[in-house]
């Protein structure tokens, strides 16, 4: 029996299922007694129904058998290919978590050794500074100590001429005071007469 043959029978086995819920009085109780189909009409009943329900549902789930076999597997590898890639995915997110992980490890790290270079860097120019104040400092004390030696001396220089300068001139007015006119004239005749002398001399 062909595929299609079987479908066509099935289906009018529905068809007449169907009509026997609706109608319940099947084809092969009529060689009965009227009086007999009337006392066993309730329980012949029920007992078509549940025939004609069984035959339904076993017709239904043949013809459904393929259809439901072929969702139901569509169905199990459309969940199985959902959990493989949500597995995926779950997977590529922890990677991805750990990358972060470790590169805000490494820049925590990397942000301490900046900071420690930092602080050397800051010690070793405030050190540089700290010298470079002192050698300043130690230049500007040498120069004033030059300058105020220059100073001094100059000074010292002045007051030597200066003291000089005075004691000539007082020495002048005292000359002046002790000799009179004839004792200049006197010292300018005998300074006249050793010049005189000295040419001799020559």
């Amino acid at each position: 029996m062909t595929r299609a043959l079987r479908q066509a029978v099935l289906f009018s086995l529905l068809g007449i299922c169907l009509a026997g819920i609706s109608s319940p009085v099947p084809a092969w109780g009529w060689g009965l007694g009227a009086a007999a189909e009337e006392e066993q009409k309730p329980g012949r009943e029920l007992l078509y129904k549940v025939i004609n329900f069984a035959i339904l549902v076993g017709g239904l789930g043949y013809l459904l058998r393929k259809p439901l076999a072929e969702f139901l597997t569509s169905r199990s590898a459309s969940i199985h290919k959902s959990l493989d890639e949500g597995r995926k995915a779950l997977e590529a997110s922890e990677a991805q978590l750990h990358a972060v992980e470790e590169k805000l490890r490494h820049v925590e790290e990397e942000i301490a050794a900046y900071q420690a270079s930092a602080a050397r860097e800051m010690e070793a120019e405030g050190q540089r500074l700290r010298q470079a104040a002192e050698a300043d400092v130690a230049r500007m004390l040498e120069a004033t100590r030059a300058q105020m030696d220059a100073l001094v001396r100059g000074a010292k220089l002045e007051l030597k001429n200066h003291t000089a300068r005075e004691a000539l001139s007082r020495a002048e007015e005292q000359i002046r005071a002790r000799l009179g006119q004839a004792g200049r004239e006197r010292l300018v005749s005998e300074f006249v007469a050793s010049l005189e002398a000295q040419e001799r001399k020559n």
